[in-house]
């Protein structure tokens, strides 16, 4: 038995990875084969071939993506998009969701962003009891000066679905930052702690330039 289990454990260790990566993959070029519909009908690949080619839209979708790029890039392109966002600024609920997109998505993948760079240890929801976050941000605004305290914006995801979680302004003086990597940080959060990376010889408290060690100093 003790044989059995240990084979059949060995076979899971296999499997499941590789399972759930395919599911994973699947999904995401179901999703994106959605951008084949954009080709009339009669010109789409399975009406040629006369069979379809699995994660074809993916090809389509970053096509898609790098001449939009493209053309937003130029001085043409930008007095379009100004057009476009000026006729969607005059529309009450889109206006919101819009510009809220728009600036989380400019904040997360421009070259000088720092959100979602940092993986933190809050006490959350409670004192004594700590969880991660990441951080989101650090920009002085309203909150900052009406509680007349040094805080950092900290995104908390539940677990195992990061997708879902809070949002929460914590001192920083709070906070601890972990040297860990961003992909360590969301393994540890999937895994509900299970997956553990390896700790620094040297504690991100001690470093210099941590968020500890600046309230350490100021003190």
């Amino acid at each position: 038995m003790a044989m059995l289990r240990r084979y059949l454990v060995a076979g899971l260790l296999v499997w499941l990875p590789l399972v759930a990566t395919f599911l994973v993959a699947r999904l995401l070029a179901s999703w994106m084969d959605h951008s084949l519909l954009l080709i009339p009908e009669a010109y789409r690949p399975q009406n040629l071939l006369g069979f379809d080619i699995p994660g074809l839209g993916i090809v389509l979708s970053l096509l898609i993506v790098f001449f939009t790029g493209l053309v937003a890039a130029n001085l043409v392109g930008r007095r379009i998009l100004g057009l476009w966002e000026r006729i969607l600024s005059r529309i009450p609920l889109v206006r919101s969701v819009y510009s809220a997109v728009k600036q989380l998505a400019e904040t997360m993948f421009a070259d000088n962003g720092r959100s979602f760079r940092k993986v933190v240890l809050v006490e959350f929801p409670r004192r004594g009891l700590w969880t991660l976050g990441f951080l989101t941000g650090s920009d002085v605004g309203e909150a900052q000066r009406m509680t007349g305290r040094d805080v950092l914006n900290v995104y908390v995801p539940t677990t195992p679905n990061p997708t879902g979680g809070y949002f929460v302004m914590v001192p920083r003086a709070d906070v601890r930052e972990l040297t860990i990597s961003v992909d360590d940080g969301l393994k540890m959060l999937l895994s509900m702690g299970a997956v553990v990376p390896d700790a620094p010889s040297q504690l991100p408290s001690e470093q210099p330039g941590s968020a500890l060690a600046r309230a350490r100093g100021g003190a």
